[in-house]
């Protein structure tokens, strides 16, 4: 059944994207007044559900400028993929399953970003992973039943690190991650949470789930990989942050990790082929940035940068999810091109955003990268950080140019242009929601979140550097320019598979790690279930039980004979006992 209204359009995406658009408003001027009205305060409201026996069960909400303001851009966010999806999946036959299961999403993400507890956090962590399955592997087919399986036993063992960090907790007897932990376990649990959240996050070596990933739905996509599903590792580590400051070995680990990965992904993102996997890639390495940004000591920075690329991040993989859903489903960059005369306001917003990432001034992705560049160089960090950070800016504004290239300038290799479709309304519409707040969002909340404002100040050559860096990537050019020489063309071609495989990822933590679980279940299954548990187990039971009712069945015949030898046999047996106890 599904809900359509008169005109033929699907109410169900409509409905879900008009409740999530006001609830992000509600919220918007909710955060906006907690902020500016309270001064930044915190709150905490506790419900009592059960008192029995001295044990109280309550629940408790958190309501910061962080958690408030994180909740609207998920809203924000989740209606314009809603109402992008109206136009994207107009001919799919299941829209309302696909609806339920966007609103269970942001369900999820909304019981994450509230709840201080790690039991409630440990529901919307389960909850997103079993949602972002069942999303991955929406149209079944092979590859995306091979990304969903991939995609689920990555994030299992998050969830089973959860649950170690939770049975060590009981040493507290309590939950919350509001505070910091002292004593017994205190590195232990801080390495368990930052390990769960390194998996959703997909840090090295977990990498290999978050590019199989695009196999779901564009619109799956933007909503995944800009601010629900991969930063919800990102936000548990901000938010377990004033226990992991008491562990500086593993904040060490945490921006070496993170340093890791955002170079990886930068560079892996530079010789990708496909549109969405270039962009997943992108999303891979500012990961990695907040990551390396909460590990050298700036969680408030890598929340500014979190909200920031949630915007920016949305609206680059619509207008991806436009101009692929305009062309018949290609999204190979050797096929696409020359779509900004047949899709002008699609391929406007996707330079757009692609300017917003590689952190032009004045747009929102240059305040919080821009500050992220300032800590690193006024705080007292390794040299690896200093390079890894100037690497991975220098790289951002490559890969910006590469999506620009791959789908809105070039050559078109694909089909006739009579094949192209056109921009439908919702699609405008969804577009310039997040348009809107990829252009001015970074400036306004640095203007209501005093703490996010600029507070390190560097020299001019800092400053001068950080723009160099910023437009190092125009180096690319040069770069394209000298591959069309033989000599160039042998030198790049040799570190290309290397560069776009990201680093071997896909053979550490994909082809390894489920490979690996594949091939003990078949193993365990041929040795135990098929070997050994048969024998020790139920066919074993069942031949010794049956050897035994032969055996009383012999003995019950009512042979003379037989009943003479079982005589003898006992009377040999209790005259044995009788004189050994003498």
């Amino acid at each position: 059944m599904k809900l359509v209204g008169l005109s033929g359009v699907p109410k169900a995406p409509l409905l879900c994207s008009v409740f999530l658009f006001v609830i992000s408003m509600m919220l918007w001027m909710f955060g906006i007044y907690g902020v500016v009205g309270s001064g930044g305060n915190s709150f905490m409201i506790e419900w009592q559900i059960l008192y029995l026996c001295g044990v109280d069960w309550t629940l408790p909400i958190v309501v910061d400028y962080i958690s408030i303001v994180f909740s609207c851009f998920v809203c924000l966010i989740s209606g314009s993929v809603s109402l992008f999806s109206m136009s994207y999946m107009e001919g799919e036959v299941f829209l309302r399953r696909f609806m339920l299961l966007i609103m269970a999403f942001v369900g999820s993400m909304n019981l994450l970003i509230f709840i201080p507890s790690l039991v409630t956090i440990l529901l919307g962590w389960d909850g997103l992973g079993i949602v972002s399955f069942a999303l991955v592997i929406f149209y079944q087919n092979k590859k995306s039943l091979a990304a969903g399986m991939l995609t689920v036993l990555v994030n299992r063992i998050g969830d089973a690190l959860l649950i170690l960090c939770i049975c060590f907790l009981i040493n507290w007897g309590e939950w919350s991650i509001g505070y910091g932990l002292f004593g017994n376990f205190s590195m232990l649990i801080c390495c368990l949470v930052v390990f769960g959240s390194m998996t959703k996050s997909a840090q090295i070596p977990f990498s290999a789930w978050l590019p199989a990933a695009m196999a779901a739905p564009t619109p799956v996509s933007a909503l995944v990989h800009s601010s629900t599903l991969v930063t919800a590792g990102v936000y548990l580590v901000i938010r377990f942050y004033s226990s992991l400051v008491e562990s500086p070995e593993i904040l060490w680990l945490l921006s070496k990790v993170g340093g890791l990965t955002l170079l990886m992904a930068g560079l892996s993102a530079c010789f990708e082929v496909d549109l969405k996997k270039i962009i997943a890639l992108s999303t891979l390495s500012q990961l990695g940035l907040m990551m390396l940004a909460v590990g050298i000591g700036y969680p408030v920075i890598a929340v500014f940068h979190l909200f920031t690329h949630a915007l920016f991040k949305a609206l680059l993989f619509l207008c991806a999810g436009s101009i692929i859903h305009s062309t018949l489903d290609t999204q190979d960059g050797r096929i696409l091109g020359s779509v900004s005369q047949l899709l002008p306001f699609s391929s406007g917003c996707l330079v757009l955003s692609s300017v917003v990432l590689c952190g032009m001034p004045f747009l929102s992705g240059f305040y919080s990268k821009d500050l992220i560049l300032e800590g690193v160089f006024s705080s007292f960090v390794g040299s690896f950080e200093v390079f890894v950070l100037l690497m991975g800016a220098g790289l951002s504004l490559v890969y910006s140019l590469r999506i620009c290239l791959v789908g809105v300038f070039g050559q078109n290799y694909g089909s006739s242009l009579s094949s192209f479709g056109v921009e439908s309304g919702y699609v405008i519409i969804s577009i310039m929601f997040l348009g809107f707040g990829a252009i001015i969002g970074g400036w306004f909340l640095q203007l209501v979140w005093v703490a996010a404002s600029g507070f390190d100040l560097v020299g001019m050559l800092g400053k001068v550097m950080i723009g160099f860096v910023t437009f190092f990537g125009l180096m690319y050019l040069l770069v394209k320019l000298l591959t069309m020489s033989k000599v160039s063309k042998k030198l790049v071609s040799s570190l290309s598979w290397f560069l776009s495989s990201m680093w071997f990822m896909g053979l550490v933590s994909g082809s390894w790690m489920a490979g690996m679980g594949l091939k003990g279940g078949v193993l365990a299954h041929l040795c135990l279930d098929l070997g050994w548990m048969e024998i020790l187990g139920g066919q074993g039971a069942f031949k010794f039980l049956g050897g035994g009712v032969s055996v009383f069945y012999t003995m019950q015949k009512g042979s003379l004979l037989v009943f003479l030898r079982i005589f003898l046999v006992l009377l040999v047996f209790t005259l044995g006992f009788f004189f050994s106890s003498l």
